[in-house]
């Protein structure tokens, strides 16, 4: 992919069909969240930088006032979008013809072998029966 469709991609735009695998891989690879949450930091750093800039140079707000406000919107900014990171990255897909919950189910079978292991593990230690 063309190094400037993928910046473009990482910052909030939408690439061609013909990258639907690229997107689907990106979403439902090993490191999916931390992609996510470059491309929300993509996102909500420059509004955040805009609000605050603003609220300094045009409503003429005290610098240590802009900078907590525009604190404060970026921790909410990027609240919002890591609570609905699954749901979001499911959504997108549908944008690129994959069926609704896509992304979370190739998650679930990408690690389904890993999550038994865990739980046969657990199970010996945690639920053996006293007798």
């Amino acid at each position: 992919m063309n190094p400037a469709l993928k910046v473009w991609y990482y910052a909030g735009g939408r690439v061609p069909q013909q990258y639907r695998e690229f997107v689907h891989d990106d979403v439902t690879g090993p490191k999916w969240l931390v992609r996510f949450t470059i491309r929300s930091l993509a996102q909500v750093t420059p509004l955040t930088v805009i609000i605050t800039l603003a609220l300094v140079f045009w409503l003429g707000s005290p610098w240590p006032l802009a900078i907590a406000c525009g604190g404060l919107g970026f921790v909410v900014g990027l609240y919002f979008a890591l609570s609905y990171a699954p749901e979001s990255v499911d959504y997108r897909l549908t944008k690129y013809g994959y069926p609704r919950g896509s992304a979370t189910r190739g998650r679930r079978e990408r690690n389904a072998a890993q999550d038994r292991e865990r739980q046969a593990k657990y199970d010996a230690v945690w639920r053996r029966s006293e007798g």
